[in-house]
C-alpha cells in the first residue's frame, strides 16, 4: 500500500475508535434508541439521493437493517447508557469476527480450520478476562448487552458476504435508511414520547455534533474511504488496520473521559485483540465475491470477518 493510503486506513480506524468517545457523549443528550434513530437518519440523509439506486435485492438491505441497525445498534447504545465503558465497548465488539466464523460454519457451511479455532478460543479467553474486570468495577448488564451486539453483528456478517454489494457505501446508505422507523417506534415505547421530546427540546450543538460525527463521519467518510481501499488493495492488506479500532477506542476513552485502563483490562485487549488477528487471518477456503465495477470477480479469502462502520 502507498503511504497516502496507509495514512487512510489508520484514520478510519482512528475514526472508528473516537467513535464511542463520541457515542458516550451523545448518550448524555439522547435515550439510546433515539440517539440511533438520528445516527441512521442522519446517515441516510441526504445520502441515499446522491449514491443511486441499490445494488442489491432489498431482501438483503432490509435484513441487514434490522439485524445490524435496529438490534446490534440498539443493544450496543442501550449497553453503553447503562454503564458500560467506551473503551471496553469498543474491545468487546471485536469478537464478532468470532460470531461471524462461528455463524459462517452454520449458514454457510465455512469449516474453520485449527489455527481459526484457537484464534476463537484466545478471543474468548479474553472476553472471560474483561468480564473478570468489568465484574468488579462495573455494572454487567452492560456489558452483556455489548456481547450480545457483536452477536448481532456477526449474524449482519453473513447476511452481508451472501448478499455481496459491489458498491460497500451504496449498500450502507441504503441499509441506514431501515433502521430509522424502528427505532423510533422502539424509543417512543420503551423510552417515552415526554422524554425524547425532551432531548429533542435540550438539542444544543454538542448533541449535533454528535449525531453528525456518527452519522457522517464514522458512516459515511469511514465506510466510504474503507470501502474505496478495498477496491484498490486485497482484503488482507486493508483489514488488519481494523485491529487498531480497540486501540484508538481505549485510548481515546482514557485521554477524555478518564477511563483508567487495569492490568486485567490490559490483559483482555492483548487475548481479544491476538484471538481476533488469528480468526480473521487464518487461511479458509476461496469464495467467490460479487465482481467489482473496476476489477471484475477475483478470489477472496473466506477468513470470516467483514467489517462494518462501527
Amino acid at each position: 500500500m502507498r503511504p497516502a493510503h496507509i495514512a487512510l486506513a489508520a484514520l478510519v480506524a482512528a475514526v472508528w475508535g473516537v467513535n464511542f468517545v463520541v457515542i458516550e457523549i451523545g448518550l448524555d443528550h439522547f435515550p439510546p434508541l433515539l440517539f440511533s434513530a438520528l445516527r441512521f437518519l442522519a446517515a441516510a440523509l441526504p445520502a441515499v439521493f446522491l449514491v443511486g439506486r441499490p445494488k442489491v435485492a432489498w431482501k438483503w438491505i432490509v435484513g441487514v437493517g434490522l439485524v445490524l441497525g435496529v438490534v446490534k445498534f440498539g443493544l450496543l447504545f442501550t449497553g453503553m447508557d447503562l454503564g458500560a465503558p467506551a473503551g471496553l465497548a469498543s474491545l468487546i465488539l471485536q469478537v464478532q469476527a468470532v460470531f461471524t466464523a462461528l455463524f459462517a460454519f452454520v449458514a454457510l457451511g465455512e469449516r474453520p480450520g485449527t489455527l481459526k479455532i484457537a484464534g476463537m478460543a484466545v478471543a474468548l479467553a479474553g472476553i472471560g478476562v474483561a468480564a473478570v474486570d468489568e465484574g468488579a468495577s462495573g455494572p454487567l448488564v452492560g456489558f452483556a448487552l455489548c456481547i450480545a451486539a457483536a452477536a448481532c453483528w456477526g449474524v449482519s456478517n453473513v447476511l452481508t458476504r451472501k448478499a455481496s454489494p459491489p458498491d460497500a457505501l451504496n449498500f450502507m446508505v441504503w441499509v441506514s435508511t431501515v433502521p430509522i422507523l424502528p427505532l423510533l417506534a422502539l424509543s417512543l415505547v420503551l423510552e417515552g414520547p415526554e422524554r425524547d421530546l425532551e432531548a429533542l427540546r435540550g438539542l444544543d450543538w454538542t448533541g449535533v455534533g454528535a449525531i453528525v460525527y456518527v452519522a457522517w463521519v464514522t458512516t459515511v467518510f469511514g465506510f466510504g474511504a474503507w470501502g474505496w481501499l478495498l477496491r484498490r488493495y486485497p482484503a488482507s492488506s486493508v483489514a488488519p488496520f481494523s485491529l487498531l479500532v480497540p486501540v484508538f477506542g481505549m485510548s481515546s476513552a482514557a485521554l477524555f473521559l478518564g477511563e483508567g485502563i487495569s492490568g486485567l483490562r490490559w490483559c483482555a485487549a492483548a487475548l481479544l485483540v491476538g484471538g481476533v488477528a488469528l480468526t480473521s487471518f487464518a487461511p479458509g477456503r476461496a469464495v467467490p465475491s460479487a465482481p467489482s465495477p473496476e476489477t471484475g470477480p477475483e478470489p477472496v479469502e473466506a477468513s470470516g470477518r467483514t467489517v462494518s462502520s462501527p
